[in-house]
C-alpha cells in the first residue's frame, strides 16, 4: 500500500480550505483518509496553516510520501 500525505479540499465554492491528511494513494482526493494531521487556508495572510509535525514525521518515517504542496508547508512549519 502506497501512502501519501496530501491535501483534502472542503469548504464552499470559491473559498477553499484544505485538510492535510494521510491517505492511500489510490483513494480519491476528497475520499477516505487514514489520519488528519493539519489544516491549510490559502485565502488567509500570514499564519494560514497548522500541522502536527510529530505525526507528519512519524508517517514520513514509516514510508509516506508528502505531495509537493505539503512538502512546502512542512518545510515552512519547521522554520518556525
Amino acid at each position: 500500500m502506497s501512502v501519501r500525505i496530501r491535501l483534502k479540499k472542503f469548504g464552499p465554492k470559491n473559498k477553499p480550505v484544505y485538510r492535510i491528511v494521510v491517505a492511500d494513494k489510490r483513494d480519491a482526493r476528497d475520499g477516505r483518509f487514514i489520519e488528519e494531521i493539519g489544516t491549510y487556508n490559502p485565502k488567509l495572510k500570514g499564519e494560514n496553516f497548522k500541522v502536527k509535525l510529530d505525526r507528519a514525521d512519524h508517517w514520513i518515517k514509516v514510508g509516506a510520501q508528502p505531495s509537493n504542496t505539503v512538502r512546502s508547508l512542512l518545510k515552512k512549519a519547521r522554520k518556525k
